[in-house]
């Protein structure tokens, strides 16, 4: 894990748009209805540092990065427009080559000083991106640059690149592709290897929109009010916990004789119980577990080569408190693996038509415990011509405003250099000692 920082200034110039380096054209794209919902108008941010390379002495890294970008943002037209909101909330692109918010900034640390950073949270993460204006509270992401780029020159010759993308343009694969083609025209190629395709059609709602399931996901539990959502962020505490070989091998020991379950699967399911059991929820309580299913890759799906849009939809296992509680790691493993086998094409369009015949809603929050497996994303592979990042990943534990509702888990090495799942939990401080607890309980080999 990451040492603690020594004290450390920033000093950021002024930030700068950057624009197509060539003419792209102009006009309106709507964003699908999958793209589009409540829970999408947000900035996702990522973080890659990078150690000083010798071959790139005297090269500049934001200069290297910047007028790469410039170069990207002309196949990649559309994320140098400005989102406009139309009738229904509809969502669509103005493509006028406006261009991205991006800054130059100076620290006085190395690379060396964040220590064996493995998982996110990334150490002060907060002064290596650049947000926007926030209104009451809220960031606006109608008529805002869709992506901001921040690159900290570090003392050591290294450097930290910065990014906040607008969710509703491009999900975590689709951000990957973007990053990648920047680091291939930086690195000296004439094109991206990659050509994007936007290809948004194929998750518009029907017409007329018909919701076929009962998309659990956008429907309050039945139950009381939910601490997590107003335990204030000063009694929260925030541990990592780490599910190695060991780990693994315990979780699976608890699986049904005969059931193959994924690591993911594993790790959701017994974080999902044993932050159900330290919370206290009472037994008659309904909880859920809200994960992200991936469209990409199933022949079913015939996604275009490059799309880089929003390709998912959150599929939820639910039951009650005590019934999760109570009974053994594989009932929660089979509603795990039911819910995931859920999400099929037919699901997504049905939630398209449901964004369209409910205002495109926020997902539930009340008793959900949502996660999102970012541990194939690839982070550490964007190489601006530096070499592989020291890390790469998002900047946060979780999105959004309210602390431990969401998490991430990504992949990282322990002392012993055993390979595992990392999740960074975070939980009122009165219930993280059950949880270990619990965790301890459920990973300790038979």
């Amino acid at each position: 894990m990451a040492s603690s920082l020594p004290a450390f200034t920033v000093r950021r110039g002024e930030p700068v748009l950057v624009a197509p380096a060539e003419p792209t054209p102009r006009e309106v794209k709507p964003l699908s209805d999958i793209d589009d919902g409540e829970g999408m108008r947000f900035y996702s941010s990522g973080i890659h540092l990078y150690r000083s390379n010798p071959a790139k002495a005297g090269q500049d890294p934001a200069r290297v990065i910047r007028e790469a970008l410039a170069r990207a943002l002309v196949p990649y037209y559309p994320l140098a427009g400005r989102l406009r909101e139309e009738a229904g909330r509809k969502l669509v692109v103005d493509c006028a080559g406006q261009g991205v918010m991006f800054a130059e900034a100076e620290a006085d640390l190395t690379a060396d000083d964040f220590g064996d950073v493995q998982s996110p949270p990334f150490p002060c993460f907060e002064r290596f991106i650049l947000e926007s204006t926030t209104i009451a509270g809220v960031e606006p992401v109608v008529d805002r640059p869709l992506l901001y780029i921040q690159v900290t020159r570090l003392r050591c010759g290294g450097f930290i690149f910065g990014q906040r993308f607008c969710h509703c343009v491009v999900d975590a694969p689709g951000g990957m592709q973007f990053e990648k083609a920047i680091c291939e025209l930086a690195c000296g190629a004439a094109a991206p290897s990659v050509a994007p395709a936007w290809g948004r059609e194929m998750f518009m709602a029907r017409r007329p929109p018909r919701p076929s399931y009962p998309h659990l996901e956008y429907r309050k539990p039945a139950g009381g009010h939910d601490r997590m959502l107003s335990t204030p962020p000063a009694d929260m505490a925030r541990v990592p916990f780490f599910f190695g070989p060991r780990e693994i091998a315990g979780l699976r020991q608890r699986a049904p004789p005969g059931m193959r379950c994924s690591r993911f699967e594993l790790v959701a399911a017994g974080i999902w119980r044993s932050r159900t059991a330290a919370l206290g929820y009472a037994p008659d309580e309904e909880v859920r577990l809200s994960f992200i299913v991936n469209a990409r890759g199933r022949p079913e799906i015939p996604l275009p080569e490059g799309f880089y849009g929003n390709a998912f939809a959150y599929s939820v296992a639910a039951t009650t408190a005590g019934e999760l509680c109570g009974k053994d790691l594989g009932y929660a493993l089979q509603l795990v693996k039911k819910a995931k086998s859920a999400v099929t094409y037919d699901y997504l369009l049905s939630v398209a038509d449901l964004m369209v015949v409910e205002g495109r809603p926020l997902f539930a929050l009340s008793r959900t415990y949502i996660v999102s497996d970012v541990s194939h994303a690839g982070f550490k592979s964007v190489d601006f011509g530096w070499g592989e990042a020291v890390y790469g990943g998002p900047a946060k534990g979780g999105e959004g405003p309210l602390l431990g509702v969401t998490n991430y888990f990504s992949r990282a090495k322990n002392g012993k250099g055993e390979e595992g799942t990392v999740v960074p939990i975070c939980l009122p401080k009165d219930a993280m000692e059950k949880f270990q607890l619990e965790v301890e309980g459920l990973t300790a080999e038979l």
